[in-house]
């Protein structure tokens, strides 16, 4: 089970699981040094309080899903944008953002009015993506380290939530998508971009994604298949209780994954 932790923000201006140990939250300052931030978090509830995933949980093995020029060759970015509707002045939560590829490219896409919220839950990926950032001076982005049941994004700050190839890593589910609820602005929308097979395989079934995602109180709106995999749209109708989330993956419907 992991713990709940206080999470790290870093807010750059110029003007995106497994479980992990996670260390006391810190981010480095230009010193070398490490000053905690204080970040400002809807109330949560913790993983303890839900069920766990019936199924699998994949392990984290990389920061990157696949070669960046190769995905850019695929176009798989600038289509997912598209068809999420991402555009100026948007909130944009990259959860499990890795290396940062879906990070750097939502960066411009929503402009200097916009904000990237990039959340990861391992500490070093949020270092070098930190880096990174301020490397290509990306003002529009705040790096986050949240945890494996609660990405700690501000309240009503988030237009469009995307997790991109990470789904099968988390082994928190339910929480996690409970504690994003707060985030999310009213029309908010999630997309998931995963590939169909089992999440021991590093995927997810459509249907069992639908069906977690229903029992946690959130409707697919959409579906679409991509060059390599797929994207899956949800809309939130509700912040399911532990309670709710029990009885809706104790129905038969839920375990023949009907949903």
């Amino acid at each position: 089970m992991c713990k709940l932790v206080v999470v790290a923000v870093l807010t750059l201006w110029t003007g995106s699981a497994g479980c992990r140990r996670e260390p006391a939250p810190t981010v480095e300052n230009g010193a070398g040094g490490a000053t905690p931030i204080p970040a400002a978090a809807a109330p949560s509830l913790p993983a303890a309080a839900f069920p766990k995933p019936d199924r699998p949980v994949a392990s984290i093995v990389s920061a990157t899903w696949d070669n960046e020029d190769a995905r850019d060759r695929g176009g798989e970015a600038d289509t997912v944008m598209a068809l999420l509707g991402i555009g100026t002045g948007m909130g944009i939560a990259d959860i499990g953002a890795g290396s940062g590829y879906y990070t750097v490219r939502l960066s411009p896409r929503v402009g200097t009015a916009g904000r990237v919220f990039a959340e990861d839950i391992m500490p070093n990926y949020v270092r070098d993506l930190t880096k990174r950032i301020e490397k290509e001076k990306l003002g529009n982005v705040r790096v986050i380290l949240g945890s494996s049941d609660n990405p700690r994004l501000p309240p009503a700050s988030v237009d469009r939530a995307l997790f991109v190839h990470m789904y099968h890593e988390i082994d928190q589910p339910y929480a996690l998508l409970y504690n994003l609820h707060p985030a999310l602005k009213p029309g908010a929308s999630v997309g998931i971009v995963d590939v169909d097979r089992p999440t021991s395989s590093h995927g997810t079934p459509p249907p069992q994604l639908k069906c977690e995602m229903a029992a946690a109180g959130y409707d697919q709106t959409a579906f679409h298949t991509l060059a390599v995999g797929y994207l899956a749209v949800f809309t939130p109708l509700k912040q399911s209780s532990p309670e709710e989330v029990r009885a809706a993956i104790g129905s038969s419907r839920f375990r023949q994954r009907r949903c």
